[in-house]
């Protein structure tokens, strides 16, 4: 999946779109020094690609995780405009992956070396996965328990009707009853699914909800690859009985013989036990941070959804509709002279649409035109900003401190006070 979805980025020209073309890329807090390469950043994504390849066919299968790893995650840190949970998503299981014995058969790596090979492999090698996949989805029905999904239907009630060029249930998306079944059933859907692929009775009929579910998504919203990459992982709740056969059928039509990934010995005889069992250990703890982690938002004062403090990288998937409309000003500190920015002159379209709601990304545009402003002769440039943003249906209301020099304000993991209150409530978690 991660093949095809590589191949189809560079295909749409979205590395020249997203990471070449822009003068100024919005990095992580931490990761400023990930950022695009010009042309060569083509390479990045040719390593990423054939790493990919490597590890679906398990061919030198450590080093190919590794280098998949590393070279998708810093495709993802360039620019976090084009965040999404799926990318990271992709980054945590990889990672994962290193630690993980999964060319012990039907790979190339166990074809050529049979000292790898193995027929059965350590529970907690499949279950870690689960779990993994688990999270994503329970917390991403957790998120939705709050009042505007819920009780408004918010933001359905202004994404529905949009699709209603749809075949056949197109009209129906302008009935309000159809926006709060969307939202309810996937509420229930999300909280429920992973339970469901758990249990051996319900696996099946969960596998068709599964498949049901994100083609609906596919077809209403455009969020990419992501709907097959969650059918095909979701596979993993399967008998290792489901997955041989399938493994078997590929290999007649290679005409490999499937004996040639027999042996003898169990994947826990070839273990170093001291090893295995820090290896075990630090995966725990990973895991942990994994379920801890998405709930740092509850450290911050004021709402999520408006402050945004807390929000990525927490499996919170469509929750919101945001529109944004910020005009900066820059003022020399020295002659006060106040001129008017054009954000076009520097962002992107795409850019100034994401940057408009989001504060970190507002801080950082400001400090790049402090720089800016600076080298081309204006004295300490002050920086202002009239933003204005509107969430989940609700009117537009000022977002920034107008009177604060966001150049003197710095990124942090502390609460952003320049942001101002949102006089609102939206009860849940």
């Amino acid at each position: 999946m991660m093949l095809f979805s590589i191949i189809r980025f560079v295909s749409y020209g979205w590395v020249d779109k997203f990471y070449i073309q822009p003068k100024f890329h919005f990095t992580y807090y931490g990761f400023e020094w990930v950022k695009p390469i010009g042309t060569y950043t083509y390479i990045v994504f040719i390593i990423c690609g054939l790493s990919a390849l490597f590890v679906a066919i398990g061919y030198k299968y450590k080093f190919a995780i590794i280098s998949f790893f590393l070279s998708f995650t810093y495709i993802e840190l360039m620019d976090k405009t084009t965040y999404l949970n799926h990318y990271y998503f992709i980054s945590v299981i990889s990672f994962i992956l290193i630690f993980l014995p999964a060319n012990a058969t039907h790979s190339v790596d166990a074809y050529k070396n049979e000292k790898i090979r193995s027929q059965e492999v350590p529970s907690y090698t499949i279950d870690i996965l689960k779990l993994m996949l688990a999270i994503v989805y329970f917390y991403a029905g957790l998120a939705k328990l709050n009042s505007d999904w819920l009780i408004d239907a918010m933001p359905l009630k202004i994404w529905l009707p949009n699709q209603s060029n749809v075949p056949i249930i197109g009209s129906l998306l302008h009935e309000t009853w159809i926006q709060y079944g969307f939202s309810w059933i996937g509420a229930i859907y999300d909280l429920s699914i992973p339970f469901l692929l758990y249990n051996k009775k319900t696996r099946n009929f969960a596998f068709l909800l599964v498949v049901l579910f994100h083609v609906i998504t596919k077809i209403l919203f455009p969020i990419g690859v992501f709907p097959y990459v969650m059918i095909i992982s979701t596979l993993l709740f399967f008998d290792a009985s489901f997955h041989k056969k399938c493994m078997d059928f590929i290999l007649k039509i290679v005409k490999i013989d499937s004996l040639s990934f027999y042996s003898s010995q169990t994947f826990n005889q070839k273990q170093n036990t001291t090893f295995t069992k820090a290896k075990i250990a630090f995966l725990a703890l990973f895991m942990v941070f994994q379920l801890a982690f998405p709930f740092r938002y509850a450290l911050y004062p004021d709402e999520l959804f408006w402050t945004e403090e807390g929000y990525r990288f927490s499996w919170r998937v469509m929750l919101m509709e945001k529109a944004g409309y910020t005009q900066f000003y820059v003022i020399d500190a020295e002659t006060k002279k106040k001129r008017f920015v054009d954000n076009s002159l520097f962002l992107t379209a795409f850019q100034e649409k994401q940057m408009a709601f989001q504060p970190d990304f507002i801080l950082q545009y400001a400090h790049f035109l402090h720089n800016h402003y600076r080298k081309i002769g204006v004295n300490d440039p002050i920086i202002n900003v009239d933003s204005y943003v509107a969430l989940n249906g609700r009117l537009s209301k000022r977002y920034i401190d107008p009177k604060i020099d966001l150049a003197k304000e710095y990124e942090s993991f502390q609460h952003k006070t320049w942001i101002l209150p949102f006089n609102d409530d939206i009860k849940g978690f």
